[in-house]
């Protein structure tokens, strides 16, 4: 029998089911679905988990070790419960351990999608190797996964790692519910908040940019739409990352300077735009941090690059195993 994780992700509008093998220090994902996130909790998990048995029935020379869910958070990570995160509004006090325990009988453990990552960053990516690190998702939102002293560190109640609601300025695009927050500047949203009235600005004043050709396209742009047209050389789509940039140096500047890390490994917009804004994090991060902080650590793109998602709730399954063998 081959002994493989299994890794349940619970997202607002899709879920999936993935298997993974552990060979030589790494994962291989070797089996995944993905569907449409159902309505209620019970009808999810119902169908998570007969995805999964259906996966493990196909093929029949696997042995099931470990179960891992990466999950928006808020929730309760020891009791297993989902606590009406933003994207999951129905999901209110959901135990998702229970039911997983009593069918499959293999430890299983959850924990909030940017830990996740920071787990599957620690044992397979980018991290691999430290002590201390941190993960940050700047993707849809900003969070953090931090590494201490080589466990996983979830605060109290399981709200460590929530930089996002920090606030670097007085004022500036709204993200986390506050205007300036190190997620209004760091974020897909924020991007796209960011860039509105600067792009607006812009064609008052007679200027093209290719992120936009009129108007009535502002409320259109994403994140996307600004760094192709960085990456193409536009001189405000460059101006705009510039912000970006800067604004990321100085939240990594109090991380690194609170927190002493080894490594910051940072995913999905910074692993895509990591050319165009590297120059500007690093400007304002020797200007920031403290040196003899900031020359023990290095500042990464994701390791796992785009699969980090997938990774993440197998690498959950596999800290449940690792949990287990501690006691």
């Amino acid at each position: 029998m081959i002994p493989v994780l299994a890794g349940l992700d619970i997202g607002g509008t899709k879920c999936a089911v993935v298997l993974g093998l552990e060979v030589d220090d790494g994962i291989e994902l070797i089996a995944k679905k993905s569907f449409p996130t159902p309505n209620t909790p019970d009808e999810a998990l119902l169908l998570m988990m007969n995805e999964l048995e259906t996966l493990l029935f196909d093929q029949e020379e696997l042995k099931l070790k470990a179960i891992g869910i990466s999950c928006g958070g808020p929730l309760d990570s020891k009791k297993g419960l989902v606590l009406s995160p933003p994207n999951l509004p129905n999901w209110d006090r959901i135990d998702v351990l229970t039911p997983l325990r009593e069918r499959f009988n293999v430890p299983c453990s959850i924990q909030n999608d940017a830990n996740a990552c920071a787990l599957a960053e620690w044992k397979w990516g980018a991290g691999k190797g430290t002590n201390n690190m941190i993960f940050l998702t700047f993707g849809t939102g900003m969070g953090a996964g931090f590494i201490f002293d080589g466990r996983l560190y979830t605060g109290t109640n399981d709200m460590a790692g929530e930089v996002g609601h920090v606030r670097l300025e007085h004022d500036g695009p709204v993200g986390f519910g506050k205007a300036g927050s190190f997620e209004g500047f760091c974020s897909g949203g924020g991007i796209a908040r960011l860039s509105q009235p600067m792009v607006k600005d812009w064609l008052d004043q007679g200027k093209i940019t290719s992120i936009c050709s009129s108007k009535e396209e502002i409320e259109e742009i994403t994140a996307k739409t600004v760094g192709e047209a960085a990456q193409a050389g536009d001189e405000l789509a460059v101006e705009i990352y510039k912000i970006v940039g800067r604004k990321l140096g100085r939240g990594l500047a109090l991380l690194v300077d609170m927190l002493n890390p080894e490594k910051v490994v940072i995913g999905s917009i910074y692993l895509r735009q990591e050319e165009i804004l590297k120059p500007f994090v690093m400007e304002e991060l020797q200007k920031e941090a403290l040196s003899y902080s900031l020359e023990v650590c290095t500042i990464v793109p994701s390791g796992l690059k785009e699969s980090v998602g997938d990774l993440a709730s197998l690498s959950v399954a596999k800290y449940a195993l690792e949990i287990r063998e501690r006691r």
